[in-house]
């Protein structure tokens, strides 16, 4: 019976860094947190501009040290062809790479492509909050304050979509200010769901979204935010989640980079999807901690 409560212990500590049943029981108790957000659309750490900059430059980047990889969706796409080898051979020499054959071009890692890009890395580790499992650090570089850090994964549902089994036992339910609700569990029914929905929007060899995020082999190395765990008294915020709708005319080349998919495709929108940008300066080997009560959109 012991043995029993000592368990049950244990998965609560973890599970009550994440969302809403811990924040209904501890909401009035620390008030202090709270972020009230009575205008919303002027509430942004950074425009939805620097956003979209931000994942363009990043994706752009994977894209090309993938190049042969994409001469599929090159070969359909000849307008942007010639842009993306001018970008490449810009990047090679700037990387002082000297093979004029991209066949041959030397490929980082996404790890390293992020670094060579945006001047830090992000990756898991066991937290240091105790009983709170796994968090996300600064591993490599500097984050300067305002800066695109993370993004929140998983399969999109608006408010009359169903999703009762995906969210049992389910820590990784992220509820955005809309009702808009994002399932970043990489696990179970989740991911089964998130996969589903991946291959039925693939248009021949148009990847809609990344599911690599599922796996350890990360293609999009920022796509783990779901793992950045909840502040507390001795570990203040320095994240922030920020809404972002992804635009129309995002390049259909890079969406191969996005790691959130939509449930139900026969309803026109933008993608939702959940950034997390940076509230002050960070360096190399702190961890990353948001506060569940700030969403902005």
């Amino acid at each position: 019976g012991a043995a029993m409560l000592r368990a049950l212990r244990r998965r609560w500590d973890v599970y009550k860094y994440r969302f809403v049943p811990w924040l209904a029981l501890n909401l009035r108790r620390k008030r202090r947190t709270l972020r009230y957000v009575p205008e919303s659309s002027q509430d942004k750490i950074i425009s939805d501009g620097d956003v979209f900059e931000t994942l363009l430059k990043i994706f752009k980047a994977l894209f090309i040290n993938d190049f042969s990889r994409q001469a599929h969706i090159l070969a359909l796409l000849p307008e942007i062809k010639c842009n993306y080898l001018e970008l490449l051979n810009v990047e090679q020499k700037r990387l002082k790479v000297t093979s004029c054959n991209h066949q041959n071009q030397h490929v980082f890692s996404p790890e390293e492509v992020l670094f060579n890009t945006l001047g830090f890395t992000v990756s898991r580790d066991r937290s240091s909050l105790v009983s709170a499992g796994t968090g996300v650090f600064v591993t490599k570089g500097f984050v300067p304050k305002g800066t695109v850090v993370s993004m929140y994964p998983g399969t999109v549902y608006r408010k009359h979509e169903p999703i009762f089994f995906q969210s049992l036992g389910n820590p990784f339910i992220f509820r955005c200010i809309d009702g808009i609700l994002i399932d970043g569990n990489d696990k179970g029914l989740s991911r089964s769901v998130y996969r589903s929905c991946s291959r039925r929007d693939q248009l021949g060899p148009f990847q809609m979204s990344d599911e690599s995020w599922l796996t350890d082999a990360l293609q999009n190395p920022l796509a783990l935010g779901q793992y950045v765990n909840n502040c507390s008294h001795e570990k203040a915020a320095n994240v922030c989640y920020q809404e972002f709708d992804v635009p129309g005319y995002f390049p259909v080349e890079l969406k191969q980079y996005l790691p959130n998919i939509v449930y139900s495709h026969d309803i026109e929108s933008h993608l939702r999807c959940v950034v997390l940008v940076t509230l002050r300066d960070i360096k190399q080997g702190e961890e990353l901690f948001s506060n569940y009560y700030t969403v902005v959109s």
